[in-house]
């Protein structure tokens, strides 16, 4: 269990002093953060107070990390009055995930809902400095906050490559320490189908495998041929969604229907429109072959499957996909087409449209809400589902004009797949151009949005696709430091400070280290490609990671074997030919970032 919570266990190390003037690496930035005189001083013998059983999960969640810490056991003490040490205080008054944190001389409080005292411990924890040294001081200070958007997604395509439920875990408790409280659980593709149905034992027997996995451009050699599956159990299912809840995260289950179906088609070829045979998919890219939407039979499997699903997940929205799904094979089935005259459709995207409404109508029958990709919109939308835009923000707005419900989460900023720095120096992905501060920068009202209208829009998500993320390492690679990025968005006010951002991370990112977590280290600030008629350029640069060092070179060798450690700007002296400087971020644990370059040129002056 211990290595399962968090590894903010090893987080909690002595730590030096606070200095008033560092500033904190709280993500996402609270609301109201005052900061007052003098510190408060964590020791083993401090005492934790709660004041309701509601109070005591958060309780006994810092006492194992403080056990672990300082392997002492802390007292857990019922108590109705704030005392000396940290007091967690359920108050029902507060709004759902708001929360106050108080840290004043001898005493902590954190005060707020259910969710909201859980939050505040997560913000308690990130104000502690990151500094190895002989004891932990926290800045005293006065925190008021509550998130902006009541959904902030995080999407894990599991279809396409298999986590191990311990490693979901981990990803869930990353989530809940960034304030993120939706895991969008992407379960079937044409590649995987990950969930046992018990009525339909082929999906996991035949769906849930495949032969080779295709691991560059298309061509023969770029495929593995290492046959590649796995599929969550039902008992499984149950404890993730019971640890996630534990962490104040909703598991958001998606069924992807009716394309995005070869898994399942390859189990019951009869649900196809042709019969097949089929194969669970190798290789990438979209799928003719799709449900038959015109065979009753489809209708009576998909319910039976999604009974099975909404009684695993609570989850009050259960996610149909709905995209991508080529309409020829319906276009030239006998038994779509029937269907399609005589419900008097006038095409294939309303006979779509017919399949979606009908699940929509199916879920809320079971007191559940539908949600989908922005496509469900095409051929008319069903009334209360939700939509979830990805192709840009149009999908999105059209659907707040039209008072529905609206997660955004455009490819352009959220699609966390995508690269996020020179490709010849990243690893190989899906394309793409998605830096850190680009991620950053994205504000979910659009401008096209009335302000009536943008109360619809209830969130963001950003969204991690496996086709070429064959690895829990390359997934924290590519999540890690976006998906903090995402957090703030969703959970801070409007409003945006790209480089205070980067302060508070550069505190935070130390946190990852600690708990062994691949994340992307940034490049060093102040670093970038830069033209200028003045000969000589004095480059100054920043260490990205409290504790890390920049190793450089300027005549083209490899940093890390043969660099200098930065330690004054450099002065370049610039002629005819440019100047590149070549550098790596290792940070205190040794872990190294990739070679980032930027080069220097002299213009002449017009």
């Amino acid at each position: 269990m211990k290595k399962i919570i968090f590894g903010l266990l090893s987080v909690l190390l002595t730590v030096t002093g606070y200095a008033q003037s560092d500033v904190p690496g709280v993500i996402p930035k609270p609301n109201s953060m005052q900061f007052l005189s003098g510190s408060f001083r964590l020791t083993p013998g401090t005492a934790i107070y709660v004041n309701s059983n509601e109070a005591r999960p958060v309780a006994d969640l810092l006492k194992e990390r403080m056990e672990a810490m300082f392997n002492v056991n802390s007292e857990i003490n019922d108590s109705k009055r704030e005392k000396q040490g940290i007091n967690i205080i359920y108050d029902d008054q507060f709004e759902n995930e708001a929360y106050q944190l108080t840290v004043e001389g001898n005493s902590v409080s954190i005060r707020g809902s259910q969710s909201g005292i859980f939050y505040g411990l997560q913000t308690f924890l990130q104000l502690m400095p990151a500094e190895v040294g002989t004891e932990i001081l926290i800045p005293n200070v006065k925190i008021d906050d509550k998130p902006r958007f009541a959904y902030r997604g995080a999407m894990l395509d599991v279809g396409r490559y298999f986590f191990p439920t311990r490693y979901i875990k981990r990803f869930i408790d990353l989530m809940a320490f960034y304030k993120l409280n939706t895991l969008h659980f992407h379960l079937t593709e044409d590649a995987g189908w990950r969930i046992e149905i018990k009525k339909y034992p082929k999906l996991t027997e035949i769906g849930a495998w495949r032969q080779g996995t295709q691991r560059g451009k298309p061509a023969a050699e770029t495929y593995d041929r290492l046959p590649h599956g796995g599929y969550y159990t039902q008992e499984e299912i149950r404890e993730l969604v019971a640890y996630a809840r534990e962490k104040q995260v909703t598991i958001v289950p998606e069924i992807d229907l009716p394309g995005h179906t070869l898994a399942m088609l390859a189990a019951y070829p009869e649900l196809s429109c042709t019969g097949g045979p089929f194969r669970v998919l190798e290789h990438w890219g979209i799928q003719e072959d799709v449900l038959c939407l015109g065979n009753e039979d489809t209708y009576r499997v998909v319910e039976d499957i999604l009974e099975e699903v909404i009684a695993l997940f609570p989850s009050p929205i259960i996610h149909i996909g709905g995209d991508e799904a080529p309409k020829e094979r319906w276009s030239h089935c006998q038994k779509c087409q029937a269907l399609l005259t005589r419900e008097n459709m006038k095409d294939e995207r309303e006979l779509q449209s017919y399949f979606t409404k009908r699940m929509a109508s199916y879920l809320e029958s079971k007191g559940r809400r539908l949600i989908g990709w922005d496509e469900i919109l095409e051929g008319g939308i069903a009334a209360n589902a939700m939509v979830m835009s990805w192709r840009g923000e149009k999908g999105g707005i059209a659907a707040a004009q039209q008072k529905h419900e609206v997660v955004m989460s455009p490819s352009s900023f959220l699609y966390l797949d995508y690269y996020q720095g020179n490709p010849k120096n990243e690893p190989f992905n899906i394309g793409g151009d998605l830096p850190l501060e680009k991620v950053y920068g994205y504000e979910p009202y659009s401008d096209q949005l009335k302000k009536e209208e943008q109360k619809y829009i209830v969130g963001v998500q950003g969204n991690l696709w496996m086709e070429f993320i064959h690895g829990e390492d390359k997934l924290e690679y590519m999540g890690f430091p976006r998906l903090i990025a995402l957090a703030e968005i969703g959970w801070s006010a409007p409003g945006k400070d790209y480089a205070g951002f980067t302060k508070r991370l550069k505190q935070n990112l130390p946190w990852l280290d600690r708990q062994q977590v691949n994340y992307r280290i940034p490049e060093p600030y102040g670093l970038k490609d830069t033209k200028t008629t003045d000969p000589v350029v004095r480059v100054t640069l920043e260490a990205p990671v409290q504790g890390a060092t920049i190793l450089y070179t300027l005549n083209g060798d490899d940093p890390l074997l043969k660099g200098i450690s930065y330690s004054k700007p450099i002065e370049l002296r610039l002629n005819a030919e440019p100047v590149e400087i070549k550098c790596v971020v290792r940070t205190w644990q040794g872990r190294v970032s990739g070679t980032y370059t930027a080069t220097y040129t002299r213009v002449n002056a017009e």
